[in-house]
């Protein structure tokens, strides 16, 4: 009989163990949580609101079960996962009141062999440097909303570069390019795999005007980072980031022998994928019916002798068939018109590209870390 107790005692233990961790719950809950912090009126409600949710969300990322839930009532928290699917960025920010900005996160990471689940809180270093050339721990953390993860591979170690974004302050914003790896249960930042003409940085800052939107993103396709290329809005205004705009040039990181190697003045392409259908209405000429035809929105080449009359001699050059340089397109098309060759764009010194931008402690505007 005694037996037999102990053994139901055993049963409605575990039972009621595999019933205490209910993930579609525990997602309810941070989402009354999460509501109460967004709707906090001053700094004060804010810091215990978000206390309460950070205390909460720790609590649920430590169960397995929460690394492939999407979590999708949290719509103001950032998850980013990896195509490799060992590690996992949760962060959000915090407007104060001054419009500055607080960042919160965690990195959820499996080991090696994809067993054993560890979870790494981000502390922001409010006190310290804002954009560190050297490399940073968990525990001294610059800041900011990431939004995509590449794993790379540099020798037997896994490098993940994150693109992140950071409100920097209410003049401008900054996209940044980030090497996180991995050492044991600790996470960190920062790694020298970033060439940019002679130099190898630890991490790459692109500060520009809050005015305009920078286009940083990886084109899975073609496995590059693009980018726009950013200029001062007029020559007096050079090394004030704050005045730098997309000049409509691009950039790309592509990586080459184990590093991001920065190449200028390449062509952006969409995927054929990503080409949208345009309906175009003609008249039948000899029943006066409306025909509807859908094409490829494509960009017409104005020098194929088919294309209609008026455009401006140009010449495409696309990343499958890049044989000559953008200078030397310049070159032959300045030929066939006589004219004499301008070129607009200013002489880039690698210290000019917009990434060492000054130091600055205060940021501006929520947004979410979802692009």
């Amino acid at each position: 009989m005694k037996k037999t107790l102990i053994f139901s005692f055993l049963l409605l233990g575990l039972n009621a163990f595999g019933q205490t961790f209910d993930i579609v719950k525990e997602e309810d809950k941070l989402f009354a949580l999460l509501e109460i912090l967004r709707n906090a009126d001053n700094d004060a409600d804010k810091e215990s609101a978000n206390e309460a949710f950070k205390s909460t969300l720790a609590t649920v990322l430590e169960h397995e079960e929460s690394f492939a839930h999407p979590f999708s009532m949290l719509n103001s928290i950032g998850f980013i996962n990896s195509d490799d699917k060992l590690v996992r960025i949760i962060n959000w920010n915090v407007e104060q009141s001054d419009k500055s900005q607080r960042y919160y996160g965690y990195v959820q990471h499996f080991d090696k062999r994809g067993k054993e689940l560890n979870v790494t809180e981000l502390k922001e270093d409010v006190y310290g440097v804002k954009q560190p050339d050297d490399i940073v721990d968990a525990e001294t953390w610059y800041g900011a909303l990431y939004y995509k993860i590449i794993p790379i591979k540099k020798g037997s170690r896994t490098i993940y570069t994150v693109l992140g974004w950071d409100g920097n302050t209410t003049l401008s914003n900054i996209k940044l390019v980030d090497a996180m790896y991995i050492n044991g249960r600790s996470v960190k930042f920062g790694s020298p795999i970033f060439k940019v003409g002679k130099e190898t940085k630890k991490r790459l800052y692109f500060e520009h005007s809050e005015k305009v939107t920078m286009v940083l993103r990886y084109e899975t396709d073609r496995k590059r980072i693009m980018m726009d290329h950013l200029s001062p809005e007029a020559p007096s205004m050079r090394g004030y980031y704050s005045f730098y705009v997309p000049d409509l040039s691009y950039d790309a990181l592509e990586f080459e022998d184990s590093k991001w190697v920065l190449k200028e003045d390449v062509i952006g392409v969409n995927a054929h994928d990503d080409i949208v259908k345009r309906e175009i209405i003609t008249k039948d000429p000899k029943t006066g019916k409306l025909i509807h035809k859908k094409v490829d929105n494509t960009w017409q080449d104005p020098s194929d002798p088919g294309a209609p009359a008026g455009g401006n001699e140009h010449v495409a050059v696309t990343p499958e068939g890049e044989v000559k340089s953008v200078k030397d397109v310049k070159k032959d098309v300045t030929e066939k018109t006589n004219g004499p060759e301008v070129d607009k764009r200013d002489k880039r010194d690698p210290s000019e590209l917009s990434i060492f931008g000054d130091m600055k402690k205060k940021k501006k505007k929520s947004r979410r870390s979802k692009n």
